[in-house]
């Protein structure tokens, strides 16, 4: 085989045949210790991922993320846009900690912990093997003729992959919305939640349409995460990969037969100037070895979810689902051989029998990481529980009173950042004599939990505290005996010479 022909499957991906047609994916039934381990971690997340809509802290949601109403909580604490800051400042340590993580684990994410990947392995994917059978039995059913059992088991499966995509449409929108939403919106007439009706229906059909046809394309050709994989990896990454050391060259288990045969190997494993080579060593030498431990079984690429031969090497479709690792484990385990053809190590680790992860490249990305953890620390645990905007009423100057005061009018807006109501009060700072208070409020104003109020502020000083046409005020603002906020803003009056 050329170097060209060994290096073809490079040319396209596995689930695209030459001329550009889709190649639908049968993979066969996983089974093994890490699928069954990766179950575990499936039921978890999905748990987690089912009932945190339905769990709350302080009657406020643990999660929340309204898009179109801008607010987010996070664990019960609600942020508002003026925390703007601290979601750039997380999401650029999430976007520092992927990066960090994949260059030491390599896909390891989208194997284990990815939603696309836990619905499609862990839900759709095992619904149609209960329904259509293993790889044999699908492709079978594919081929057959539409006839009544290929209808009822196409009306079954698709009818539960639709159910199944209404309830995670429903999940996630109660992730953005809030769960009491959405049960309004499921309970009450549609004529009432027309918006909300429709993007239930939306969202579902998209779920439906990626786990039922785009299925392991997400992974191939859509995620962005997949093309970062091949930025980001090295030769010291952990990643599956085939030790083709050990595994090399590859041959079919031949029983009773005790040593390798040097000419059948000539005819199918190494090339002429090898074996002779073999032929030719001394007994002092080391003999090339005319077979490894690789009976070219090709039950590693049977059960692979995106269809690719992990023994070429670390690829973009590969998603690190050990599914290869356990069918050669159990491969491995019937011929007698060591576990671990397949397994979780970097390049270096399989050329060189070390790994090296602290390279200066990981080093780099961890103190880049750890300062960003520590500033979102930083300002998350100096966050106040509310902030104030106080800005001067546009056009309004100032304003003589009938007891020879002068009087400023003021816009503001008081943000409530806890999940409580809060009862606030604004106080001017430094002016014994001034006057200040909320225009048609008259008794205390109320903040509702992680919400706003707004209003107009009237401050009224006497004219002798003026020494120019402008004076520097300080308004504190709080909320029983702690202060929300304090802000600077100008006070106008005439003009002295």
């Amino acid at each position: 085989m050329t170097p060209q022909e060994k290096e073809a499957f490079r040319d396209r991906i596995a689930t695209v045949d030459e001329s550009g047609k889709r190649v639908w994916i049968y993979p066969k039934k996983p089974k093994g210790h890490y699928y069954r381990w990766r179950t575990y971690v499936s039921w978890v997340l999905l748990a987690f991922l089912f009932g945190a809509p339905f769990i709350k802290i302080h009657g406020e949601p643990m999660f929340l993320f309204n898009v179109l109403e801008r607010k987010f909580i996070l664990f019960g604490i609600p942020f508002m846009p003026q925390d703007f800051h601290l979601f750039v400042l997380a999401m650029l340590t999430l976007v520092v900690f992927i990066i960090l993580f994949t260059v030491v684990w390599g896909r390891l994410f989208c194997g284990w912990v990815c939603p696309q990947t836990i619905f499609m392995e862990m839900v759709f994917r095992k619904i149609e093997y209960w329904i259509d059978g293993d790889a044999n039995q699908q492709r079978k059913l594919a081929q057959m003729p539409w006839n009544a059992e290929k209808i009822r088991k196409r009306v079954l499966k698709y009818g539960i992959f639709f159910a199944i995509a209404v309830l995670v449409a429903n999940t996630f929108l109660a992730w953005i919305i809030g769960v009491d939403q959405v049960i309004r919106i499921a309970s009450e007439p549609i004529a009432q939640h027309k918006a909300g009706f429709t993007a239930m229906l939306l969202f579902s059909g998209a779920f439906f349409f990626v786990f039922s046809y785009l299925r392991e394309q997400v992974c191939v050709a859509i995620c962005p995460y997949g093309r970062l994989q091949g930025v980001l990896l090295d030769d010291n990454s952990i990643v599956v990969i085939y030790d083709f050391v050990r595994g090399e060259p590859r041959g079919k288990l031949r029983k009773n037969r005790k040593k390798p045969d040097p000419v059948r190997a000539i005819q199918e494993n190494v090339s002429k100037e090898l074996a002779a080579k073999q032929l030719e060593s001394t007994p002092e030498e080391k003999p090339l070895r005319l077979q490894g431990d690789c009976i070219d079984c090709k039950l590693c690429v049977q059960v692979c979810p995106t269809g690719i031969d992990i023994r070429n090497g670390t690829q973009l479709e590969c998603i690190n689902c050990t599914a290869c690792m356990d069918a050669c484990d159990a491969v491995m385990d019937k011929i007698k051989k060591p576990r671990g053809l397949i397994r979780y190590d970097s390049y270096n680790g399989i050329v060189e029998g070390r790994k090296t992860i602290w390279t200066p490249r990981v080093i780099g990305y961890t103190v880049v990481l750890a300062l960003l953890i520590v500033a979102n620390i930083v300002l998350l645990a100096t966050r106040g529980i509310g902030e104030a905007v106080i800005l001067r009423q546009p056009g309004f100057t100032y304003k003589e009173t009938a007891d020879g005061k002068l009087m400023n009018l003021y816009q503001f807006k008081v943000y409530n950042k806890t999940t409580d109501d809060m009862p606030i009060d604004f106080r001017l700072l430094n002016e014994d004599e001034a006057v200040i208070r909320v225009v048609g409020v008259d008794s205390t104003l109320v903040v509702p939990a992680g919400d706003m109020a707004e209003g107009n502020l009237m401050i009224e000083l006497p004219k002798e505290a003026m020494s120019g046409k402008s004076k520097k005020i300080f308004i504190e603002v709080v909320s029983g005996d702690r202060r929300v906020d304090k802000v600077k803003t100008n006070f106008l009056g005439p003009f002295k010479f």
